[in-house]
């Protein structure tokens, strides 16, 4: 799976980012929108992890959803 797929279907996977990262408000996951940093920062902040930990993250979800 592609990014692309990600933004353009974000409702339907909105859902899916709500279960893994929890911590993660419904308005939150709303500004994300599907976008990619948007997401890789709000995991950072949430979760007092490093980039590389929030890339590997969201890298493994991709794998998983895709």
């Amino acid at each position: 799976m592609n990014w692309e797929q990600v933004k353009g279907n974000w409702k339907q996977f909105s859902g899916t980012v709500k279960e893994k990262w929890g911590k993660l408000t419904d308005d939150e996951v709303d500004q994300i929108a599907g976008k990619r940093e948007i997401l890789l920062g709000k995991i950072q902040e949430k979760y007092g992890i490093a980039k590389e930990e929030a890339e590997k993250q969201v890298k493994d979800w991709e794998k998983t959803h895709g």
